[in-house]
């Protein structure tokens, strides 16, 4: 969900009933950096193969099996990375929360202090400080949800590992393809198809860029360029590690 700017989407926002539904189902962290993540990781590595193959003088078919074997290969490994390494943020957080509740029930009085002292450095004192302790205190579940966010900064509905897992290999999958199309496609000689590959990638990683810039409010075409300047790098690695094998090992040239 894109962040409100105007005055209008603002106010809307912050309406009572827009403010409860927001409280009660929270979003968690946005797939967004996830989609990033896998969308320019797709095209880095399909279109390192493509570079690669290029530098080292390689066919057209073969950079269709190893661009389609990375992409599926690498999209289900970075998946089930990302998955795996989500869930274990969420274990760790449930273990954390286990923790807290059964602090609060050994030792109250000094779960209180706690509290106490956490709303003392906001600036509460005197009588209001006492009613806050009192009230967050007197509720077990409201007094580890805050000691949940205020002292070990956790949130359980950060982490959603699924989605985290699906959003990576949606766009690693769909990203990954574009540098391939010239090739599938393609009829023309090697050069021309790795010409629109890179173009096409090209794009792609500015594209990704720009929608991470809308989004989060940034400058998109800073954030377009940023984003080109990495994959672009990552790109001409691949081409200078192609040439080298190919002088090293003489590789048959493309055809």
């Amino acid at each position: 969900m894109a962040i409100p700017t105007s005055a209008r989407d603002l106010a809307a926002e912050h309406k009572a009933a827009a403010i409860r539904e927001r409280l009660a189902a929270p979003r968690g962290e946005s797939p967004l950096g996830d989609f990033i993540l896998g969308g320019v990781d797709g095209v880095v590595t399909t279109f390192a193969v493509v570079a690669g193959c290029a530098g080292g003088q390689l066919t057209g078919t073969i950079v269709i099996i190893l661009g389609l074997a990375n992409l599926v290969a690498d999209g289900f490994s970075m998946a089930v990375s990302n998955y795996l390494g989500t869930k274990s943020r969420q274990d760790e957080i449930r273990e954390f929360r286990a923790d807290e509740i059964r602090q609060t029930q050994m030792y109250p009085e000094g779960e209180r202090e706690e509290i106490r002292q956490i709303f003392e450095l906001k600036g509460f004192q005197g009588k209001t400080l006492n009613r806050i302790v009192e009230v967050i205190t007197s509720d077990r579940r409201i007094w580890v949800d805050t000691m949940m966010a205020e002292e070990l900064k956790l949130s359980d509905g950060s982490t959603r590992p699924l989605r985290a897992a699906l959003a990576t290999f949606a766009a690693f999958s769909i990203c990954g393809f574009i540098p391939l199309v010239p090739f599938i496609l393609g009829t023309s000689h090697f050069d021309i198809k790795f010409g629109v590959s890179g173009a096409l990638a090209a794009l792609t990683f500015v594209a990704l860029g720009v929608g991470k810039g809308l989004v989060l409010g940034l400058s998109p075409w800073k954030a377009g360029l940023q984003t080109l300047g990495l994959g672009g790098g990552a790109a001409i690695l691949a081409y200078g590690v192609g040439v080298a094998a190919h002088l090293l090992f003489q590789v048959s040239p493309a055809q």
